[in-house]
Parts: structure tokens; sequence; C-alpha cells
């Protein structure tokens, strides 16, 4: 598998990303996670022609993963219905259906990469040394087409908000 350093740290230490990276303007790379029940999700098929923002996190356990996923769940107020919000870790589905009971977590949807870390080898963020992904946004629009990726440089860092919002609104 194709290893990447220098992209992100986690507490100021370099890390390694596997997978390959992925650009802006490139077709969306297929993957398979499973949801909450877990049952299984082919991203290519159950989101075919959908807009979709995919928040990637380490665990949802953590305290940053745990600020993130409240403030994109309360944005999701001001957005389309038809855009789709995927939270995607490594999490266990049992654990990500507990934190979300738990947070009232009711607009977005969180999905889990443990069974192949497909989704993480995929766009290339899956962490070498502790076989987690590291947080990042990506923005596709209904064609598949990637059209913003932001990837948190420090693991431990929230993401900018405000520039995510921007690119949602003139997709």
């Amino acid at each position: 598998m194709i290893e990447r350093n220098d992209v992100v740290s986690l507490k100021g230490n370099p890390i390694t990303l596997l997978g390959y990276e992925v650009k802006i303007g490139d077709k969306t790379p297929d993957f398979f996670v499973v949801d909450n029940e877990l049952n299984p999700i082919q991203f290519a098929k159950d989101y075919k022609g959908k807009k979709c923002l995919i928040i990637s996190v380490p665990s949802l356990d953590t305290s940053v993963c745990d600020l993130e996923t409240r403030r994109f769940n309360k944005e999701a107020e001001n957005m389309d219905n038809d855009l789709a919000i995927l939270v995607i870790s490594m999490d266990l589905p049992f654990a990500q259906k507990r934190w979300c009971g738990a947070a009232g977590i009711e607009r977005l949807k969180t999905l889990s990469d443990y069974q192949q870390a497909s989704f993480g080898a995929a766009f290339g963020i899956l962490i070498k040394e502790i076989k987690l992904l590291a947080r990042a946004i990506f923005l596709i629009d209904q064609s598949g087409t990637i059209k913003y990726i932001q990837i948190i440089k420090e693991v431990t860092s929230e993401p900018y908000y405000e520039e995510v919002l921007d690119a949602i609104k003139s997709l």
C-alpha cells in the first residue's frame, strides 16, 4: 500500500498515511463501510447521484471528534436536505450508535470502516501507526466528483469549519 509522510501529525509527531491521495476534481473512489446496524454500505451504489459531505474522524469517543461531529450536526440545520452528511471512523458500529444516542445526533449518519479500512485506504487517510483515520473532510457533488478537501494537519485539531461551510454553499 502507498505510504505518505509529512501530511499529518499526532501531538506534533509525524505519522504515516496509507493509501492513494485523492485530489479535487477526482472521481470519488468506491469504498465499503458498515452502518450502525452492521448493514454493508457501498458508497458507489448507496450514494450514487447524491451530494455528500464526508467527515473522517479518528474516534467519536475523543473530545475533538465529539466537538466536531456535534458542530456539524448543528450546522446541518441550515443545510439543504439533499446533502448526505456522513461521519466515518474506525469505531465499532455499536459504539457509534451508543455515542449518537447519548449526543443527540440526528442530522448525520455515522459509518464504520473497522472491517476493511476500505474508506481510509481509498482516500489515503488511514494512519499506519495506530490504524485510525486521519481527521479530514471531503465534499462530493452529485456526479461523484470531489469538490473540496480538507486534511487537518494536526490530528488533534478541529477543522476550519467556516471554510467547509463556504464550500458547501458553493456546491
